[in-house]
């Protein structure tokens, strides 16, 4: 019964209209969400879907726990009208990209399914450790340079954020897992996840500090340097 398709459009539109009613996600970033939604539902099922919704059931919650707390400057993006299309294009594109690749190359899907996996797993690690490190982290400092830092500046991390990032890796890692059997996936996703959250940080410190590239941009790096780094992984450990 769950593998019936006729679950997939009362998921997207639930999806669909929460994110706009509670400004989740503005209008054109709901229909581009939910397009990315049908896609990775037809190329990796309800495991995939189950990633993504996961992801962003998350990161939402993350983002307006107490955020009366949190720096107005580390947040007034994400809050003011919601999230845009580029933001969660830069957080789930490149799960995108690989349900594109799993559809025409279904030879591939055992590849490509982690590196789905892991890209979630990077941007979910991302926003909990940032939105949720900003207010159980105890000691900020640089990431490069381990010097002491100001709080919700780029490339600053916490202890705590970080381990709270490493539970969002094990999470995806864990549906991953559920839908397609324990095994070493769910071990190179949570790593990956977490390599992908570290690539975050030092990017941040590094390129968006200086006004290289911008969050939406450090966003899909990360995302992107999981994916490839679980792929390569995989092939090397089998």
């Amino acid at each position: 019964m769950f593998n019936s398709v006729i679950f997939l459009p009362v998921i997207v539109l639930a999806g669909m209209a929460y994110s706009i009613l509670a400004k989740k996600l503005t209008v054109i970033a709901a229909f581009a969400g939910a397009i990315l939604a049908c896609l990775i539902y037809f190329a990796a099922g309800y495991t995939g879907l189950a990633m993504m919704t996961t992801f962003f059931i998350l990161g939402s919650a993350a983002t307006s726990w107490q955020r009366n707390k949190k720096q107005i400057s580390a947040t007034i993006t994400e809050t003011r009208n919601g999230r845009t299309a580029l933001q969660v294009l830069a957080n789930a594109g490149v799960s995108g990209i690989a349900a594109v690749v799993m559809l025409f190359y279904p030879s591939l899907n055992y590849l490509m399914l982690t590196a789905m996996a892991a890209a979630f797993a990077s941007a979910t690690s991302d926003t909990l450790s940032s939105e949720l490190g900003m207010l159980y982290g105890r000691r900020f400092f640089n990431v490069m340079s381990f010097r002491p830092d100001r709080c919700g500046n780029d490339g600053v991390i916490s202890l705590e954020g970080t381990l709270i990032g490493v539970a969002g890796s094990i999470i995806i890692a864990a549906i991953e897992a559920l839908g397609s059997g324990w095994n070493m996936n769910f071990y190179l996703i949570i790593i990956a996840g977490t390599a992908g959250n570290l690539t975050d940080s030092i990017l941040g410190a590094v390129l968006e500090r200086r006004g290289i590239i911008g969050n939406n941009m450090v966003n899909f790096l990360n995302t992107l340097t999981a994916a490839l780094l679980v792929m390569v992984m995989k092939i090397i450990f089998g």
